[in-house]
C-alpha cells in the first residue's frame, strides 16, 4: 500500500495473532524493505510467530519516492515518515527492528513516539555517522556526470550510489541529509533498553560498546558475519524472534 507520506508500505498479517503489538522493520541505506526483511525470511518468521509486520521503503529507497532536497532525506524527516506509517496502521504500541541506517532511525523513535516503543532490536548500528566524511558536492557531481571524486571514501560511496541507476540522485540526497543530521547518541528515550546486534566481522560497528554503555540494562549480542552477511543469517533471525517474544 502507499502511505500518505508517499512511502510504499508492505503489511503482513499473521494467520493467528499472538496478541502482541505490531513489529516495524526498518531497512538499511541503499536497500529496501523487501530485500532486508522479506527475502531474508525475517518478516515471514515474525508472522508465523503471530505478529503483524509493517515494512516500509524509506524515502529514496525501493518503491518509495526520491527526496527533492537533502532536508527531505535527513533523520527528522525519515523518523516523521515512520511515525506517520505507524499512525496509519493504528499501532499505538509497537516493537521495532532496524538494521544499519534503519537502526539509526529506530534509535530516535522512542523520542518521536513517546510511550509507544515496547521492544527494540538495533542491528548493524555504527556508533558514528559514516557519511560525515563524504564530500557531498563531489558525490553529486559523480552521480550527475561520472566525475571521479578526489577523496577515496567519497569515491566508494559514489560507486555504491551510482550502481542504483535512476535511483542514484535521490540516494545521493539521502547521503547529504544523513550527513547533515549525524548520529550523536546521548540517552535512550524508551521504557525498555534496546538489544544491539552486531556481526563478529562487521567493521562498521566497531566501538558500539560506547553506545551500549549509554543505556542501563542494554544488551549486546554478537552473531556471525560481516555487515552485509548478518541480515541473512539464522542467528540474527533467532535473536530477533527471541527478543521480541519477551
Amino acid at each position: 500500500m502507499q502511505s500518505r507520506t508517499g512511502l510504499t508500505v508492505r503489511t503482513f498479517a499473521p494467520a493467528r495473532t499472538s496478541g502482541r503489538p505490531p513489529v516495524l522493520l526498518v531497512h538499511g541505506f541503499g536497500s529496501d524493505g523487501h530485500r532486508d526483511w522479506v527475502e531474508t525470511g525475517i518478516a515471514g518468521a515474525l508472522t508465523e510467530a503471530g505478529r503483524e509486520v509493517i515494512v516500509p521503503d524509506l524515502r529514496g529507497h525501493g518503491d518509495s519516492p526520491a527526496p527533492s532536497t537533502a532536508g527531505e532525506a535527513g533523520v527528522p524527516r525519515h523518523v516523521t515518515d515512520l511515525v506517520t506509517v505507524l499512525d496509519e496502521a493504528g499501532a499505538t504500541a509497537f516493537d521495532v527492528v532496524g538494521y544499519s541506517m534503519g537502526a539509526r532511525l529506530a534509535w530516535e523513535l522512542p523520542g518521536a513516539a513517546p510511550g509507544r516503543v515496547r521492544r527494540a532490536v538495533l542491528g548493524g548500528l555504527s556508533p558514528v555517522e559514516p557519511f560525515e566524511a563524504v564530500d557531498v558536492e563531489a558525490l553529486h557531481r559523480a552521480v550527475a556526470d561520472g566525475t571521479e571524486p578526489a577523496d577515496p571514501f567519497t569515491g566508494v560511496i559514489a560507486g555504491m550510489v551510482s550502481a542504483h541507476g535512476a535511483r542514484a540522485a535521490g540516494l545521493a540526497l539521502c547521503v547529504e541529509g544523513l550527513r547533515d543530521t549525524p548520529f550523536a547518541p546521548r540517552s535512550w528515550a524508551g521504557d525498555t533498553p534496546p538489544v544491539f546486534v552486531v556481526g563478529k566481522d562487521d567493521m562498521m560497528t566497531r566501538g558500539i560498546e560506547q553506545v551500549v554503555g549509554l543505556v542501563d540494562g542494554a544488551e549486546l549480542a554478537t552473531v556471525p558475519g560481516d555487515h552485509h552477511e548478518v541480515l541473512a543469517g539464522a542467528e540474527f533471525r533467532r535473536t530477533v524472534l527471541e527478543v521480541l517474544a519477551r
